[in-house]
């Protein structure tokens, strides 16, 4: 064949895939990079949702005002079945695209409400909440960064279009600081549903996926009391100076059981010349075994009924926090923790992972339920006038959150490879 003729075959096939790939359809963008154009794309509108929200008084136990501007968020970029239950936790859904015999349940939790402190600093602010540069300035702000970090990556998901295959669920609990009692109630209405639970506690520079049991008690001792002419003894005091000699005696299994049982508060009586009639001391029992810290306690009680026996002192151990902790076998090789390292790592971080958590996390690990917390970056000065957010962190915490629903939502169902 004449090398003419071939120039001109090739140069027009060439020219005819030319045109055959201009008619195709473009190919999107991954998912990920979807995402991350649209979060990156709504910084400002994310920072000025944060003032707004850091605005709002909201310490534990009144949490109603910022639930509700929650669940008006939730209900603007999308979200279906926004409710507030009593709590009051707001929450919202992603519908999941498999029929309801099939479909199951991942949950995102931030939390809704703060130290009483950040109430304090609030009222007392010379302005409300604003944003400086990367920052996002003012007491509330800390916190709540991640309850836009988790609306935001809410809303990339439903406006790039991801359709999971299972519920992502997208919950702000109440009454964290007092007892993780929102949580508590989320759980007891999703346990039966959900795969997995993540606590959304920063941009995933730390993962944690089991959780430290802490049990608070105050142990209150009584006997006669009567003016110090009546003699030293009886006193109430001398049980509780025994009680609390010999607890801390008591031996503790190793360092890998992170189990600590410590007295840090002992209060009684007001004046000198006056035997109290009641006194009461703390109790802080904490362990990664739950049966350790459940030893610990019959040790306690154990102690204190040998005490009553020998100086007549009455004792009553009366629960102050019961936040339970564990382990989930395998957790820490589970597609969740897998996933969340990777995405963490291609975040540009070096992800800590730990076993010890203490938050929202604890009350689905204690219920035998998969559950991470993602903790790290959020700002600083929590808690003091000069608290802020760091704008880019809550955005690459809304990153971590929306890649890992993006592939979390199409896990296989419980029971295969978590």
């Amino acid at each position: 064949m004449p090398a003419l003729l071939r120039l001109r075959r090739r140069s027009l096939a060439l020219a005819a895939a030319i045109v055959t790939a201009a008619q195709l359809p473009a190919q999107p963008a991954p998912v990920a990079t979807r995402l991350d154009a649209h979060i990156t794309g709504r910084r400002a509108a994310h920072a000025a949702a944060l003032a707004e929200i850091g605005a709002i008084r909201s310490p534990s136990g009144q949490e109603q005002e910022r639930a509700r501007w929650v669940a008006d968020r939730m209900r603007t970029i999308g979200l279906v079945e926004v409710t507030i239950d009593t709590m009051p936790n707001a929450i919202g859904l992603i519908r999941g695209s498999l029929p309801d015999a099939q479909r199951r349940a991942i949950v995102f939790v931030s939390t809704l409400d703060d130290l009483a402190t950040v109430a304090e600093h609030q009222a007392l602010a010379p302005r409300p909440p604003f944003v400086e540069g990367d920052r996002v300035v003012g007491p509330g702000t800390n916190t709540s960064s991640t309850t836009i970090a988790m609306l935001a990556a809410a809303e990339a998901l439903l406006a790039t279009g991801v359709r999971p295959e299972h519920d992502l669920v997208f919950a702000a609990v109440a009454q964290e600081e007092t007892g993780l009692l929102g949580m508590k109630a989320l759980y007891a209405d999703w346990r039966a549903r959900a795969d997995a639970f993540v606590d959304v506690l920063g941009d995933g520079r730390s993962i944690t996926y089991g959780a430290l049991g802490i049990h608070w008690w105050r142990v209150w001792g009584y006997h006669t009391g009567g003016h110090s002419l009546t003699g030293g003894l009886p006193n109430v005091n001398q049980g509780i100076a025994r009680a609390v000699d010999r607890i801390f005696a008591l031996p503790q299994p190793g360092a890998e059981t992170r189990t600590v049982l410590n007295i840090s508060m002992i209060q009684s009586g007001d004046v000198f010349n006056r035997k109290p009639d009641s006194a009461w001391f703390s109790l802080d029992i904490r362990s990664l075994r739950a049966e350790q810290i459940t030893r610990n306690e019959e040790a306690v009680r154990a102690v204190l009924a040998d005490v009553s026996r020998e100086t007549g002192t009455r004792f009553d151990m009366r629960p102050v926090q019961l936040t339970g902790g564990g382990q989930i076998a395998g957790a820490d090789t589970s597609r969740l923790v897998r996933s969340s390292v990777a995405i963490a790592r291609q975040l540009g971080l070096d992800p800590r992972l730990g076993n010890a958590g203490s938050a929202n996390l604890n009350v689905a690990i204690a219920g035998g339920t998969l559950a991470i917390g993602l903790g790290g970056e959020r700002g600083g000065a929590r808690g003091e006038p000069g608290e802020f957010a760091d704008v880019i962190a809550m955005e690459r915490t809304a990153r971590h959150v929306a890649r890992l629903a993006a592939a979390m939502g199409s896990q296989p169902p419980r029971g295969r490879d978590r």
